[in-house]
């Protein structure tokens, strides 16, 4: 059996998400779905597996349900599939960011970064002027990213405000390309930019997963997996689980 795993944010503003999180739950555990969603004041992140019948059916609901009442209407989805449920169960958990940067005058709902489409995202990065930063934690870059993206270093993404005031100057570094697994990070760390004088900012536009769909491979800067949260550890060009990928995750 062949499940659809969906991943899907929003940034938007969600004053009831408290109220919002035990009928979810109950709908995810109606439909079969599994997974884990975050609700915050900001919005909704996660990523969620289950039937193509069951996952349709909770994002007709996320979209048009009385829950959100259509206030999920530019709803970030990236659909791809597993060979095996790649969840154990289904958690709706409350945030207080939907992504955790730790700066409450980064608002991606006003200002982000300009959205790069995956098929003008070589180009881009191939000018000679712009620094491409790879917005991830040290272990997902490690297995793998694209050619000549520099490397934060970081543990968690609330570390990415330390990289940027010490490590890139707005004077210097005008034009800035960014990219993350699906998108979330870069609307934040864009947004955040911006605040901090910086020029021109560009961020992929669904991110990596959106890449390794839609880039033939002989035309890909992309090398190595994609580290995805979830037991499939990895994905490749065409979205393709990477078991080889699987022994460099350590069990702790």
């Amino acid at each position: 059996m062949t499940y659809k795993v969906a991943a899907l944010y929003q940034f938007v503003s969600l004053p009831d998400f408290r109220e919002i999180r035990d009928p979810l739950h109950a709908i995810c555990s109606e439909l079969g779905v599994k997974g884990t969603l975050l609700l915050a004041q900001e919005g909704i992140n996660g990523t969620v597996a289950g039937t193509e019948k069951g996952i349709d059916a909770l994002i007709a609901e996320l979209r048009q349900g009385v829950l959100f009442r259509g206030r999920l209407d530019n709803l970030e989805l990236k659909f791809s599939n597993a060979s095996e449920m790649p969840f154990g169960k289904m958690k709706v958990r409350l945030k207080k960011e939907i992504v955790t940067l730790g700066d409450p005058q980064t608002d991606p709902t006003k200002k982000v970064g300009t959205y790069v489409s995956a098929a003008e995202w070589n180009k881009l990065i191939e000018s000679p002027d712009v620094i491409l930063l790879d917005t991830r934690n040290d272990f997902e870059v490690e297995m793998g990213t694209f050619e000549g993206a520099i490397d934060p270093r970081i543990k968690k993404f609330s570390e990415f405000k330390e990289f940027v005031a010490s490590e890139l100057n707005p004077t210097k570094h005008k034009r800035v390309a960014m990219f993350c697994t699906g998108g979330i990070r870069c609307e934040k760390a864009s947004s955040f930019m911006l605040s901090q004088g910086f020029e021109e900012v560009y961020h992929l536009k669904g991110g990596i997963l959106q890449y390794l769909e839609d880039v033939p491979e002989e035309e890909s800067r992309w090398n190595g997996g994609c580290f995805v949260f979830d037991e499939r550890v990895s994905l490749g060009h065409g979205l393709v689980e990477r078991p080889e990928d699987r022994s460099l995750v350590s069990d702790e």
